[in-house]
Formats: structure tokens, C-alpha cells, sequence
């Protein structure tokens, strides 16, 4: 069983900084993306960043700038240090992963969600 465990969301001022970790624990064979998603109230799920297993990354243009995803391979590991928060961050921010349990076959896990709250 694959599991997915976010920590590093909280409560943070305007133009403050936060730091995620989501780290995927389990029978793990390769793990290929992985990323960070958010879903603020009323919204939908939206992409806010992703790194590769080459390191890679993409991000939202809304967070570009502000953002860093980051990820330790030998840990199963992925960070997303935020800069400059704005309320418009506000969310619950999801870690997502792809990964292979075996030589076949390659799924997606999704973490359980960490809230982000940025007062104005």
C-alpha cells in the first residue's frame, strides 16, 4: 500500500513564506512525476507545480516566481517552498505522484490535503 502524507501547510500573513514536504512511503518501485496541487474554496483542483524524476519542472503561471518545487529522490520526497504568499493562495494543497509498484504498470496517489491560509 502506497501512501502519500503531506505536512507544512498552517497559517501565514500576507507576503509570508511556507514550506510543504509530501513524502510517499510504501511498496515503491520508481516514482516518476510527482507535484503539488491546490483547490481553493469554490474552485477547482488546479496544477500549481511539478518536477519529473530528471527534475523538470513546471509551474503555474500564478505562482511562477514564487514558487520552488524540489524533490529528494533517495527519500521519496517533494517540497514546495512558497515565497511571497497571497490570500489568493489560500487552499487545501493536495501532493500528487506517479508512480510503479511493480515493473508494470504506473498510477497515480494522491495525498490527504494540507491546508494553506494567507490572512490579508
Amino acid at each position: 500500500q502506497v501512501q502519500l502524507v503531506e505536512s507544512g501547510g498552517g497559517l501565514v500573513q500576507t507576503g509570508g513564506s511556507l514550506r510543504l514536504s509530501c513524502a510517499a512511503s510504501g511498496t515503491i518501485f520508481s516514482i516518476n512525476a510527482m507535484g503539488w496541487y491546490r483547490q481553493g474554496p469554490g474552485n477547482q483542483r488546479e496544477l500549481v507545480a511539478t518536477v519529473t524524476s530528471g527534475g523538470t519542472t513546471n509551474y503555474a503561471d500564478s505562482v511562477m516566481g514564487r514558487f520552488t518545487i524540489s524533490r529528494d529522490n533517495a527519500k521519496n520526497t517533494v517540497y514546495l517552498q512558497m515565497h511571497n504568499l497571497k490570500p489568493e493562495d489560500t487552499a487545501v494543497y493536495y501532493c500528487k505522484a506517479l508512480l510503479s509498484v511493480s515493473v508494470n504498470g504506473r498510477y497515480v496517489y494522491w495525498g490527504q490535503g494540507t491546508q494553506v491560509t494567507v490572512s490579508s
